[in-house]
């Protein structure tokens, strides 16, 4: 379950490069929830890998309280702030945790609030009944919700090993390839990339071949090419494990060159940073 943190004002001091941090909140969801988008927006401003931790944090906490006072009949901003807040708690597990507890409860309260999104469109519940969770799953309509519930799915599941091989890498499967379907370009081709890494890293569990990943990697780039993650993914889980020396050179490189442009790393800030920092770790042998 989401954590409350009830209706009360909320003062978080948080550093915006430069600017005033937050002020205190009274009360008003809409109002909360703007600040806290405002919190998470890293493109109005320059970016500073280090200090938006803080900004997240700060996001996380105002998202949380907003969904106190938001009325449940308010789907549309319910399933906002859900949603941001999947995508924040993975983000913060991803890029800035570095214990295993930690990252695992984080990754829990992500793939709870996707999950919670999901089921406000009764349509899910009523399809679970039916025909099971992962037809539910294949009938979403929000590509956010989903795109995030297998995102945090996934990272979880590599704290919960049995959870996996009982299913939870199909769910995972299930949401991306569902992702796919509903708009392949969220996210910078997001869907793509995650199905490319889900059958380079698991293709035996859900019945794919290995080189299927390679599709999927490539489209990423070809709908995203300013996205750089799908470049460090395509070497480290295929390029890498299958001996493949030449494109594992090839597409490290290829990111460094990119990452000299300004241009490139502010269309993707946090991510690219992220994953320019892990290609940097794997060309020194990481």
């Amino acid at each position: 379950m989401l954590k409350s943190l009830g209706v009360v004002a909320v003062v978080v001091a948080v550093c915006l490069w430069g600017t005033s941090g937050l002020t205190a909140q009274g009360g008003d969801p809409f109002e909360t929830i703007a600040e806290a988008d405002r919190l998470f927006d890293r493109w109005s401003r320059a970016f500073d890998f280090a200090a938006y931790e803080e900004n997240l944090r700060g996001a996380i906490d105002l998202w949380e309280a907003a969904l106190a006072d938001l009325p449940q009949d308010n789907v549309q901003s319910r399933a906002h702030t859900l949603n941001r807040l999947a995508q924040a708690y993975f983000e913060l597990g991803d890029g800035y945790l570095t214990q295993s507890r930690e990252k695992e409860a984080t990754y829990e309260k992500g793939k709870n609030a996707a999950l919670a999104s999901l089921r406000l469109d009764p349509t899910f519940d009523a399809t679970e009944a039916k025909s099971g969770f992962r037809a539910a799953l294949r009938s979403a309509s929000d590509v956010e919700a989903i795109f995030w519930y297998g995102n945090t799915l996934g990272q979880w599941l590599n704290y919960h090993k049995f959870t996996a091989i009982m299913g939870g890498v199909k769910d995972v499967a299930a949401s991306f390839e569902r992702s796919l379907e509903l708009d392949e370009t969220y996210d910078g081709a997001g869907p793509h990339r995650a199905m490319g890494s889900m059958i380079a890293q698991a293709h035996f569990v859900i019945g794919r071949r290995q080189d299927e990943a390679v599709y999927h990697f490539e489209r990423c780039i070809e709908l995203a090419p300013k996205h750089l993650e799908a470049r460090v993914t395509y070497a480290d889980q295929y390029a890498r494990p299958t001996g493949d020396t030449d494109l594992f050179a090839a597409l490290l490189e290829e990111v460094m060159t990119l990452a000299a442009d300004p241009d490139v790393m502010a269309t993707f800030p946090f991510y690219n940073e992220l994953w320019v920092r892990r290609a940097r770790a794997l060309l020194d042998g990481g």
